[in-house]
C-alpha cells in the first residue's frame, strides 16, 4: 500500500474522530431532474433553482439559439452552502446569491434573489453591502419612494424622472417589502423576474413570487440578519464527503480565489481528504453549485498553485 493512501486513511480517521473539527452544517439542494414549464427560459430556470446557465447548457448539451421545450428534462446541481448558519434570523450570501432564513436553529427557508450591480457607468455605490440588520418593518402593497440618486439615473438614460411610484403592476417593490436597518435596502418582491439570482438591483434584494409571499408572512419586526461576502464555502457530510462552492467574486473582493480555498481546506483540516484535482475544476467553472471534491483513497494529487 502506497505511502500516500496510508496518510489518506489516518487523516480520514482522525477526521472523523476529532471533536474539535468544525463543519458547515447547512447545505441545500442537490442534482436533480427539472422539467420544463411553459414560459421557461434559461435565464428564468437559473432564477427558480439558483444555477448557472453555463453549466445547464454544458450539462444537459443544450443549443443556445433553440427554445427549450415543455416537458423537456434538464439534469441540474442546485447544492448550495450557507455561508453562516443562525438560531434565529436571515443571513444573505452576496456572491451566491441566496437567502437562508433560520428558525430555532433550523433551515426554515433558502431561495435565490437578486442583488445589486457591481458597478454603472463606473460608479459602485449600488453594490449590496455586507454587514449586520435588523427587520424595521414589513409594507404590503407599497408605495416606492424613488431614491435620488436612481432619479439622477433616469435623468442620464433620458428616462421620466419620477419620484414615488404608487402600488400596482409597474412598482418595482411588488406586492410585499421588509425594510432592513441599512438604509436604502430592503428585501422585496420583483416585477423583473428573470433578474433573480444576478446583480441588476440598486442595492435592494430582490426575490420571487413564489418565494416572497410565505417569508413575508413568516418573518417579523425585529428579525436580525446579515450580509455575507464570501466567495468560497466549505462543507463536510456526517458520512465524511466534502464540499466546495466557489462563487463569482462579482465584487472583487478577494485577492486569491485558489488560497481562499486552500486557507477553508486547511482550517477546517480535510486538505488530505480532497483530491486536487476536482478542486481546481470547481475553482475554474465558479458555477455557485456546490461540488463533491471527495478524494478517492489513493495518491494525494497536488494543491493547485495560487495564481
Amino acid at each position: 500500500m502506497r505511502i500516500e493512501t496510508l496518510k489518506r486513511i489516518l487523516a480520514f480517521c482522525l477526521f472523523l474522530f476529532s471533536p474539535a473539527l468544525s463543519v458547515a452544517a447547512a447545505m441545500t439542494g442537490g442534482e436533480t431532474i427539472y422539467r420544463v414549464v411553459n414560459g421557461d427560459s434559461l435565464l428564468l430556470i437559473s432564477a427558480k433553482l439558483g444555477v448557472d446557465m453555463a453549466t445547464t447548457v454544458r450539462e444537459n448539451n443544450l443549443d443556445r439559439t433553440r427554445h427549450l421545450q415543455p416537458g423537456q428534462e434538464l439534469k441540474l446541481n442546485t447544492r448550495k452552502i450557507a455561508p453562516k448558519t443562525l438560531e434565529h434570523g436571515i443571513i444573505i450570501d452576496i456572491p451566491g446569491r441566496m437567502l437562508y432564513y433560520f428558525k430555532a436553529g433550523k433551515l426554515e427557508m433558502s431561495f435565490p434573489v437578486g442583488l445589486g450591480m457591481p458597478q454603472w457607468q463606473g460608479m459602485t455605490r449600488w453594490r449590496t453591502p455586507s454587514g449586520t440588520f435588523t427587520i424595521t418593518r414589513k409594507g404590503k402593497y407599497p408605495t416606492w419612494y424613488v431614491p435620488a440618486s436612481i432619479q439622477e439615473q433616469m435623468r442620464i438614460q433620458n428616462k421620466p424622472v419620477l419620484t414615488l411610484v404608487p402600488p400596482g403592476p409597474d412598482n418595482p417593490l411588488g406586492r410585499y417589502a421588509l425594510y432592513t436597518s441599512l438604509r436604502g435596502i430592503a428585501i422585496h418582491e420583483t416585477i423583473w423576474p428573470t433578474t433573480v439570482y444576478g446583480f441588476r438591483s440598486h442595492g435592494c434584494i430582490r426575490v420571487l413570487t413564489q418565494h416572497i409571499e410565505r417569508f413575508f408572512n413568516e418573518v417579523e419586526e425585529g428579525t436580525p440578519g446579515e450580509l455575507l461576502y464570501d466567495p468560497v464555502k466549505l462543507a463536510v457530510t456526517d458520512e465524511g464527503k466534502v464540499f466546495l462552492e466557489v462563487d463569482p467574486d462579482i465584487y472583487r473582493k478577494v485577492r486569491n480565489v485558489t488560497q481562499e480555498v486552500i486557507k477553508c481546506c486547511d482550517e477546517m483540516g480535510v486538505a488530505d481528504l480532497v483530491d486536487w484535482d476536482k478542486v481546481e475544476r470547481v475553482i475554474h467553472d465558479q458555477s455557485g453549485n456546490a461540488e463533491d471534491i471527495t478524494g478517492s483513497l489513493g495518491p494525494v494529487p497536488d494543491r493547485p498553485t495560487p495564481r
